[in-house]
């Protein structure tokens, strides 16, 4: 007699569970939850002044306002949280020395390209269109000193190819 109120409740959860989930795959991406921890938001790097930065293509050159993530904290939060980046913005991450990077989406609603660039200021490799809150990981083709994020798709606008240049006061000229 005891397990039958246990099956009911468990046969109600049960049908309580598959119905939200219905709910959920029916409703529109944008009224979807977010997979997102509230709390890794809080204590986030205020956004750090913007400087220019050109990538130079076969299309010609290309200008944005980037900040600047390098403190291991900045690199850490990048563009966690946000929920739009303008067509001429982006974020460029400083490391100490070029080697494989990795990058991942945890707590990042916007998609990205990821830009790898080596220690000579040229594109190594990109990760195109890589999806919100995707923590697969987006790894270099070898080895990079700095990343670039941009909004998803840019880089396919602009032309961007591996051994691009890009131009910014921290990147080595020539």
């Amino acid at each position: 007699m005891l397990h039958q109120p246990l099956g009911r409740r468990l046969g109600v959860a049960l049908a309580l569970t598959l119905s939200f989930a219905a709910f959920l795959a029916a409703a529109p991406a944008s009224a979807q939850i977010p997979r997102q921890d509230p709390k890794s938001c809080k204590g986030q790097p205020e956004i750090t002044p913007l400087e220019p930065l050109q990538i130079r293509t076969d299309k010609g050159v290309t200008s944005f306002q980037v900040e600047i993530a390098d403190s291991e904290m900045e690199r850490e939060y990048g563009l966690m949280c946000r929920r739009s980046l303008a067509a001429d913005r982006g974020m460029l991450f400083l490391f100490a020395r070029a080697e494989p990077q990795m990058f991942w989406m945890r707590n990042t609603l916007i998609p990205l390209d990821i830009i790898y660039i080596g220690a000579n200021g040229r594109v190594v490799s990109i990760s195109r269109n890589v999806q919100a809150l995707d923590e697969s990981g987006a790894p270099s083709a070898g080895p990079a000193k700095f990343v670039l994020e941009l909004a998803a798709g840019r880089a396919a606008q602009i032309g961007l190819l591996p051994g691009d240049r890009v131009l910014h006061r921290a990147l080595p000229r020539g």
